[in-house]
């Protein structure tokens, strides 16, 4: 791997001009192709086999018209006063909703039941709400018709009437506020360069290839959903981790270039050197990045796999620019790379190994390894121990910010009708079920109304075919409520063959049930690739097994600062959180596949350094500690990069993507700083020459796809440390 990275970046170095004006066509023809020819992103929430998605599609083949979605124009009048005051202005803005795309009709808010009274409209009149049907299902709708929607509602608004959108298909498409802390995390990213760097030009050029990568990416993903259905969620978790992996290995390639270029080296022999090392460093990173986020299609869940799939082909492009793009950048800038140096800091040869402060730390790690090593499991543990609590749940319009006008809505119709309102159930009964005729729908319906856990059951209405029916089923408990999930299976332990109990709520909780099922297998896959790739790299067998502990702790410490934070309300003004709420059941994994994943390009370039060094003098604590001095500063670097891009995202309004951003930013500090600084030196040294352990069977069974050797020290690395001169042979 060593050779091909150096021959793909000395080739892009040789022709700059080439190269970036390959990388200008493919950038271009990309977004241009997505701009306009782009597919459609759809959220497919849906549990491969479950009873809800048999049911969904069963109303899809024969009761189309019931599949799709609705919403809810909801309306309020004041403390005191009745809805009916503004009927003409309620009524001309549902009339006005009628005439937007998709829809097919609203129904009259005022609409009385054979008692006389209003069907949906509070008991004490002040609460109602017109449903709204459209023409297709609600995962296919996107956001447009809602905003017709919401302006529709001026008539009301105008009249002093509270109005706003509520219902399951307004939270699963309407787009939230956007935060402009992306941008600042950028800024944060941008001035940590500066610093490692010295030079605005040297701190920009990461910055730039990663959106330059993430662009391309991003435009990749809008052409993958013309055939494949990709998560609306998708494209903002792709980002997110495409720009600080992105900025990471451009930092790291170019740290490794820049140290060369001190050495003496003209810029094409740094460069060789630089794509020699860290270049094959960062494909083997990249590589465990891309295998853990393609292990989510393991799953089964749609909205995983298309997130997986979305985020590694971001990664794959990162990777490529960090080893084709960048060498042609830095040969064409040569000496300018130099230039904006800021006051103060005038250009020096790196400081020798013993003048640093990671040599001299990663020696007093060494002197003491237990006590390090103990407090730092310690603490680790104690960060994790509120996981063990975790309450998993989708979230729903309630978890969301009071800002949006779905949560509004929620909070209106949970007032005057009880939080049920907010996920009703949708019972299908296929009327074709041998023993399972119309005649027996009126029993369902008793049946399932007589739960404890049910407010209202509706009236079966069946297709005009006759061979299926469905009816409306409202919980008395909200959508994320445990207990609703406990009424779903109450319900559906009380049904005849053939009746299945479907609707939103209730596919989010097969969700859930899916999650739990196949998270071993998904964690066991994750492991197993893992350490497969690092025997490869390192061969060995302890530094993979280790590796892979560690990263648990890592991810485990993640999971529960996000306990004590969403569940506990710990800090939660911190981080703009309004109110506590369940850990969404899609972010652990999420997390779990992208924590795992980057964990390991730390391991991959500290580690690679400590072989060098192993390698050419035999000492394992020496090594150790000049593996901390060469990369301390820079791992330091891209962790502090990686926490800015993800803590932007950590403030963002949408409950989930700030548990993602707060649950990456914590992880990556953690391991950043009291894995990669404390329990790795402090188990290296204790583990001795154990830790390059490899059998001689399996060494000669594994494919030789990287530099290393598992020969004994006396074997040198001068090819790697002193590469041949470009050109030389």
């Amino acid at each position: 791997m060593h050779r091909l990275t150096r021959a793909i970046g000395v080739a892009s170095a040789r022709h700059p001009l080439r190269t970036l004006a390959a990388w200008a066509v493919l950038a271009v023809a990309v977004v241009a192709l997505a701009t306009t020819g782009g597919g459609r992103f759809a959220d497919d929430l849906a549990a491969p086999g479950s009873e809800s998605e048999q049911a969904m599609q069963l109303l899809e083949e024969r009761f189309p018209e019931a599949s799709d979605g609705t919403a809810m124009l909801v309306f309020a009048a004041g403390p005191g006063e009745r809805l009916d005051a503004s009927r003409t202005a309620i009524e001309a803005a549902v009339a006005r909703a009628g005439r937007v795309t998709h829809v097919t009709s609203v129904a009259d808010p005022f609409a009385a039941d054979p008692a006389g009274q209003p069907r949906t409209v509070s008991p004490d009149g002040r609460v109602g709400f017109a449903t709204v049907s459209f023409d297709e299902p609600a995962f296919d709708l996107g956001p447009d018709p809602f905003v017709a929607l919401e302006r529709a509602l001026a008539p009301a608004r105008a009249d002093g009437v509270t109005a706003e959108l509520g219902g399951d298909s307004v939270f699963l498409n309407v787009e939230t506020e956007q935060s402009s802390s992306e941008a600042l995390g950028l800024l944060v990213a941008l001035a940590v360069l500066l610093v490692a760097f010295g030079t605005v030009v040297a701190a920009l050029v990461p910055i730039v290839l990663a959106l330059v990568a993430v662009a391309t990416g991003i435009g990749g993903i809008v052409l993958l959903a013309n055939a494949y259905e990709v998560s609306t969620v998708a494209p903002g978790v792709a980002a997110m981790v495409g720009l600080g992996i992105g900025i990471d290995y451009a930092l790291l390639v170019m740290a490794r270039y820049r140290e060369q270029r001190a050495a003496g080296r003209d810029t094409q022999a740094a460069v060789a050197a630089a794509m020699e090392s860290s270049g094959s460093s960062v494909v083997f990173a990249g590589g465990t990045v891309v295998v853990a986020m393609l292990a989510l299609v393991l799953t089964g869940v749609g909205v995983l796999a298309s997130m997986g799939l979305a985020t590694s082909l971001v990664v794959l492009v990162a990777v490529a620019a960090a080893t084709t793009l960048l060498p042609a950048v830095l040969a064409l800038l040569g000496d300018r790379l130099e230039r904006g140096r800021l006051p103060h800091r005038r250009r020096r040869i790196a400081p020798a190994p013993e003048d640093t402060v990671w040599w001299r730390f990663g020696h007093r790690v060494a002197r003491r390894p237990w006590p390090f090593l103990v407090a730092s499991v310690v603490l680790m543990l104690g960060l994790a121990a509120p996981a063990l609590g975790m309450n998993l749940n989708f979230p729903d319009a309630g978890n969301d910010p009071t800002s949006t006008t779905h949560r509004r809505g929620y909070d209106l119709l949970a007032t005057g009708f009880g939080p049920g309102i907010n996920g009703p159930l949708l019972v299908v009964a296929d009327l074709r079920t041998p023993g399972l005729d119309a005649g027996d729908l009126p029993e369902i319906t008793r049946r399932i109304a007589a739960d404890p856990g049910v407010a209202s059951a509706g009236e079966p209405v069946t297709n005009t075919d006759g061979d299926a029916a469905v009816l409306s089923v409202v919980p008395t408990t909200g959508p994320s409520d445990l207990a609703t999930s406990e009424t779903i299976d109450r319900v559906r332990s009380s049904l005849p063959t053939g009746v299945h109990v479907s609707g939103v709520t209730a596919l989010t909780d097969d969700l859930n049930g899916q999650l739990k099922d196949t998270l071993p297998v998904f964690v066991g896959a994750v492991l197993l690739a893992s350490i497969l790739l690092l025997m490869l790299v390192f061969r060995s067998v302890v530094v993979p097994l280790k590796a892979a502990a560690m990263n648990l702790l890592s991810v485990g410490a993640a999971y529960g600062v996000l306990v004590a934070v969403f569940q506990w309300g710990w800090l939660a003004d911190l981080v703009g959180l309004q109110s506590t709420t369940p850990i969404s059941s899609p972010i652990p994994v999420v997390m779990f596949a992208i924590v795992f994943g980057m964990s390991m390009d730390y391991e991959v370039f500290l580690l690679s350094r400590i072989r060098e060094e192993y390698l050419r003098t035999g000492d394992n604590a020496e090594s150790v500690a000049r593996g901390l001095a060469s990369t301390g500063r820079v791992i330091t670097s891209a962790a502090l990069i990686m926490v800015a891009v993800f803590a932007g995202f950590a403030a963002d309004p949408a409950p989930s993507v700030k548990m993602l951003g707060l649950g990456l930013a914590v992880a990556v500090a953690l391991d950043a700083t009291v894995v990669r600084m404390v329990i790795v030196p402090a188990s290296m040294t204790l583990l001795g020459r154990a830790n390059w352990w490899l059998p001689g069977w399996l060494d000669r069974l594994l494919p030789q796809v990287g530099g290393h050797s598992s020969a004994p020290p006396a074997t040198t690395y001068t090819d790697v440390l002193q590469p041949e001169p470009v050109g030389a042979r």
